[in-house]
């Protein structure tokens, strides 16, 4: 129960449709060393307003309601290994992690110190029983659709998840809502950010207050000509055009790659970004491990709102390669690839080195 629309309609659905129902919110991790002015913000899940909205959906409901301090967890599950992979030159995802390693995991924890048979949340997807277990699908709203961050789910987790509103659309929701009589204040109730615990729009301005042990280094063309200067490897990712500070080229440039050893950012056009072969690790597949070395045909995301993309894909045990049949811009390595079959999400994997393709696929 974050406060928001969207767990407060699943809550009420859950309870219209005869359950018995147990409202938990979770207080997170926030940044101490944010701008006062930037903890007060509507997006937010932890303040003082979204708990009162929860606790007045629960006592509407005639529902218990309980808060759990989990701000110590969330740093070491998610903030900290956010930090040390832009440390590495990585950009990762937090929340692909932790809506399985931190939100689901102390979910199931609570219900079943609780007794109860099943966990419920607000987002968008799809959770339906299959030969094999349990299928992870796409919303029925494919613009507010959110499987892609519920795509390291295991069996243990989906066989004991509801997602009431995987067949709704936002309209719907918005509608229930009233129905509902959930008050819909458009500044109480502004659609979340993805990173809970950035106060700010993107993740520079957290990343610099953090990571300050950084050194400045050249930027260079592939021909290793000098093209400017970066502040410091973390603060930049694969594909970026803007804030490279580099004035004089005939065409824009965006950053192609980052080399840790040389303390160098590498740029060229954003033709040189594209890219066929996607290499992959941390692999998890949602029903039913694939067989080894067999190609596979499949489609892919390698963002969460990039589209799906037809290709090829060879589980090699500890890792994977998919090749998509027409090249992607801008995949990123600390990223989740995520495969899918039509609608299903068949698993995903880590981003660790992309190629051009070198030939036949092995």
């Amino acid at each position: 129960m974050s406060g928001g629309v969207d767990s407060s309609v699943a809550a009420c659905l859950l309870r219209e449709q005869g359950h018995d129902v147990i409202g938990v919110r979770f207080q997170l991790w926030q940044d101490p060393l944010a701008p006062a002015i930037t903890k007060v913000l509507p997006t937010k899940c932890c303040d003082a307003q979204s708990l009162a909205r929860a606790q007045s959906v629960c006592r509407n409901l005639a529902i218990p309601f309980h808060t759990l301090d989990l701000q110590d967890a969330f740093k070491c599950t998610v903030v900290e290994p956010f930090i040390k992979a832009y440390r590495s030159g990585r950009t990762p995802n937090p929340c692909v992690l932790c809506n399985r390693s931190f939100k689901l995991h102390h979910l199931l924890a609570f219900a079943k110190k609780l007794k109860c048979d099943k966990v419920a949340t607000g987002h968008y997807a799809r959770i339906v029983r299959r030969s094999g277990g349990f299928a992870l699908l796409e919303a029925t709203d494919k613009m507010k659709d959110q499987s892609y961050f519920l795509s390291r789910l295991t069996q243990k987790e989906l066989s004991r998840t509801v997602l009431p509103l995987g067949t709704k659309t936002k309209k719907e929701t918005y509608m229930l809502a009233k129905k509902f009589r959930i008050s819909l204040d458009p500044l109480s109730y502004r659609e979340s950010q993805d990173l809970c615990f950035i106060p700010e729009k993107s993740p520079a301005a957290f990343l610099r207050r953090y990571i300050t042990d950084v050194a400045p280094g050249p930027i260079k063309t592939l021909d290793d000509r000098i093209v400017g200067t970066h502040d410091g490897l973390p603060f930049y990712t694969i594909g970026q055009r803007k804030g490279l500070k580099i004035g004089g080229q005939s065409t824009p440039v965006h950053v192609l790659s980052i080399d840790q050893k040389s303390n160098t950012i590498f740029v060229a056009s954003s033709r040189a970004l594209l890219k066929n072969d996607i290499h992959v690790m941390s692999l998890n597949f949602t029903r039913g491990i694939p067989a080894e070395n067999r190609k596979i045909r499949l489609s892919a995301r390698i963002r969460a709102r990039s589209r799906k993309e037809r290709g090829t894909f060879v589980f090699r045990g500890a890792t994977g390669l998919f090749r998509f049949d027409h090249p992607v811009r801008a995949a990123t390595t600390g990223q989740a690839l995520v495969l899918y079959r039509g609608q299903e999400i068949v698993g995903c994997g880590l981003i660790t080195a992309l190629s051009k393709p070198t030939g036949k696929m092995q």
